[in-house]
This record gives C-alpha cells, sequence and structure tokens, in this order.
C-alpha cells in the first residue's frame, strides 16, 4: 500500500512536490508524473506485486531507509517521511530493528520519542516496543522527562504555548493512592512534581479509561501514556486514518503514517492517503518549527 499513497499524495500535491525527494526502486520511480526529485534505491529490476511482499522488497525498504537517514545526516533533506513497511519481512532479511523508529534513533543518535497526531487525539508514549511486564521498570525520570517534553514540543508546534498534559496511570485508576498498585504513589507523582516546574501545565497520574475523553472534550491538549497499547488503543478507535506517527527526541524530524502495509487492499484502490497525508504536513510543520527556535 506505501506505493500507492505515495503516489496518490504526488499527485494531489504537485505545486507541493516540488520541494519533495521520492526514494524508491527505480521502475517504480519511473511511473510517476511528478516534479519530485527521483532517487533510486536497491534492485535496479525490482517490480513489486500489490499484496504479495519478498525479501526482495523488504531490502529496497531497507535501502530507502538508509538513503533517507544519510540524507538527513548530511543536511540534504530537512525531514523524511516514511510509508509503511512489513516488519516481518525485514526480520527474515536481518534487519535487527522493531520498527522505524529504532532504526532512525541508531542512524541519527538521540533519545527516540514516539508521539502521534493529525486526528482528534495527541498521544506521546513513554515506553512502546516491549514487554508489559518491562514498563514500570523502564519509567524512571528521565524517561519520563524526555516524553514529556517531546508532547510539550508537539503541541508548541501546533502553537499551543501553554501545553496542558495529561498524564496516565500506570495502574487502574491510577492507583487509587496505593490501593490497585503503588507506582503513581511511590516514583510517577513525585518525578511528575518535580517536572512541573519547567511545565506548568503538567498534570499528576490520572485514570487512563477517563484520561483520553477528557483530551476529546478540550481539557488537555496532550496525553502522555506509560504503554503502547494505553495510547494507541483509543487512538485507533477515534482516528486510525488520520493519525500520524511521529518520532521525536532526534536531531532530524520523521513521521510516518500511522497504520501498516494492509496488504489485503493493496493494489485495489481502496486505500486511504488521509495519514500519508497528515504525515507530510505534520513534517513540514515540525521542520518550521525548530527553524524557527
Amino acid at each position: 500500500m506505501g506505493p500507492e499513497i505515495v503516489a496518490a499524495w504526488l499527485k494531489d500535491h504537485a505545486a507541493e512536490a516540488v520541494e519533495v525527494a521520492v526514494i524508491g526502486p527505480a521502475r517504480w520511480l519511473a511511473s510517476l508524473d511528478t516534479t519530485a526529485e527521483k532517487i533510486a534505491v536497491g534492485i535496479d529490476e525490482f517490480s513489486a506485486t500489490p499484496g504479495q511482499p519478498t525479501g526482495e522488497g523488504a531490502l529496497v525498504a531497507w535501502a530507502a531507509m538508509e538513503r533517507a537517514a544519510a540524507g538527513a545526516r548530511l543536511g540534504e533533506f530537512s525531514g523524511v517521511v516514511t510509508g509503511p513497511v512489513s516488519k516481518a519481512e525485514l526480520a527474515k532479511i536481518g534487519y535487527g530493528f522493531p520498527g522505524q523508529t529504532e532504526f532512525f534513533a541508531a542512524r541519527w543518535g538521540g533519545e527516540p520519542v514516539m508521539a502521534f497526531c493529525g486526528g482528534k487525539l495527541r498521544v506521546a508514549l513513554a515506553t512502546w516496543h516491549v514487554p508489559l511486564c518491562e514498563v514500570p521498570q523502564l519509567l524512571g525520570p528521565q524517561l519520563l522527562r524526555r516524553t514529556i517534553a517531546a508532547a510539550d514540543e508537539l503541541c508548541r508546534a501546533e502553537k499551543i504555548l501553554a501545553p496542558r498534559i495529561g498524564v496516565c496511570g500506570l495502574n487502574p485508576h491510577a492507583g487509587e493512592g496505593g490501593l490497585i498498585g503503588e507506582e503513581e504513589k511511590d516514583f510517577i507523582n513525585p518525578a511528575l512534581d518535580h517536572l512541573r516546574g519547567r511545565f506548568p501545565g503538567l498534570s499528576r497520574c490520572e485514570p487512563g479509561d477517563t484520561l483520553f475523553a477528557r483530551q476529546l472534550r478540550g481539557e488537555f491538549d496532550v496525553v502522555v501514556a506509560l504503554y503502547h497499547d494505553q495510547g494507541l488503543a483509543p487512538l485507533k478507535v477515534i482516528d486510525f486514518d488520520e493519525s500520524v506517527n511521529v518520532t521525536l527526541g532526534l536531531p532530524h524530524v520523521r513521521t510516518s503514517p500511522d497504520h501498516g502495509t494492509a496488504f489485503a487492499i493493496a493494489g485495489k484502490a481502496l486505500a486511504r492517503a488521509t495519514s500519508f497525508m497528515n504525515a507530510v504536513r505534520v513534517a513540514q510543520r515540525l521542520i518550521k518549527f525548530r527553524a524557527a527556535r
């Protein structure tokens, strides 16, 4: 589905395409009628069959990531918008990262934070691709500070000058004062209290089962979720077609549509390009925001 949504964006945004470089296999690039710069990578004669992932396709995707990362590092690109990739096929060819977030962190340095915006919700994740049993041990002051700083940047890039940041509790009902878990009382809330001097709109731990509804009602500008599904379950119910994956905390901007490869509908003209379109817009906004700082 990735090639389809990129091609759709290029067709509908011809004026913007002149400022874009498209990276992909040579035969696919040749099929695009666009003013964008074309950068060929991977196997010269590669041609994908929609809906049928292969190791060759994974090699092309990996090569495209490497080219994009190098271009940003060298100042050739202001930011990177990636398409969806098959993690299963990449793993088969030796790609040693759980996802693209970890790949770009390895290539660029920095401390990545996975965040989402573009629809009705803004969400930053303190942890993501780790087993749930490891989450409490990871939630130290430095991780919380990094995630909250990223949530603050996400809002400020959208001209929210005094962000109200809601933080989900780890346990049901945010621990109920220690009755249903003591992590909030023992170390998460004290860390948040310390950070509030820098981030005045920061909450203490709030029950995760109501916090997203409170954001929708306008009480908070962004929510910090402490683990992957806590943040992404409500996000994908509400914003599945619009949400954008943003990697913050790195020296360069990287965004991506917040959906997978959708091989079942690839090549059938059913894919919606809304999330990719939003990913480009968010990247442009973040690039402009960082340049102005």
